[in-house]
């Protein structure tokens, strides 16, 4: 027992000594970690382990092969988040809670006419430096949809969360309240499929022509009820 919290001790002694070292090896996908510093070594292990598994998906990863990649140890990941399951659940919270702060971000701007601002709001989250958060994303929300407890709390507002501040901006548009919450709710969905799209084929063009047909039919949907013909979207 003695021996195990001496090599506890060890390792965090190493890791408080190397983690700014490791942490400039660790591979950090653009779009992948937020540009603020991690102020503790616990912080910053939780970036490399997020930006580790974004790139490479959790799938069956072990705490001993994650450690391995973060060059650390896996008491060392123990010691600072309890277990492989609270990690885990660590980086559902993190990651979820990026794409909540993200919010506002995505949601298209309601200053410029509605069909450029759509186009514009699809480029931005269909750009291939977010393609490594955009898997994970999906890899835990599949996770979730199956019952693992460490994903479980990523169903909350999944949808909704997403769909509400469309949905409020379209009613700022003039859009009636029912119909824009539906609206809304389909814009949500259409956007995820077409980002699975995205991500399994890689193909940017046909994708990105769907969303135009899609962006099509909804401006037509939106003009019947708000005004005149809207503008063409702009590469």
């Amino acid at each position: 027992m003695v021996a195990k919290h001496v090599e506890v001790v060890i390792d965090l002694v190493a890791a408080l000594r190397n983690v700014d070292e490791d942490m400039k090896r660790a591979h950090v996908p653009h779009g992948t970690v937020i540009g603020v510093e991690p102020a503790s070594p616990r912080q910053k292990l939780l970036q490399a382990a997020i930006a580790h598994v974004a790139e490479h998906g959790l799938g069956d990863l072990s705490l001993r092969a994650l450690a391995g990649e973060l060059r650390t140890s896996h008491r060392m990941l123990i010691f600072h988040f309890g277990s492989k399951e609270q990690l885990w659940s660590e980086i559902v919270h993190t990651v979820e809670q990026r794409q909540r702060d993200q919010l506002a971000e995505l949601v298209p701007d309601p200053t410029r006419p509605t069909r450029e601002a759509l186009w514009k709001w699809w480029k931005h989250i269909s750009d291939p430096s977010l393609w490594p958060s955009e898997r994970l994303f999906f890899e835990l929300y599949g996770q979730a949809l199956q019952g693992r407890p460490h994903a479980a709390a990523f169903l909350d507002g999944i949808v909704g969360d997403w769909a509400e501040p469309i949905a409020q901006a379209n009613v700022a548009a003039g859009v009636p309240e029912a119909v824009a919450h539906a609206h809304a709710r389909l814009g949500v969905a259409v956007t995820r499929g077409l980002l699975l799209d995205l991500l399994a084929t890689g193909d940017v063009d046909r994708v990105d022509e769907a969303m135009g047909a899609f962006l099509d039919l909804y401006a037509a949907a939106v003009t019947q009820t708000v005004g005149p013909a809207l503008p063409a979207p702009r590469s």
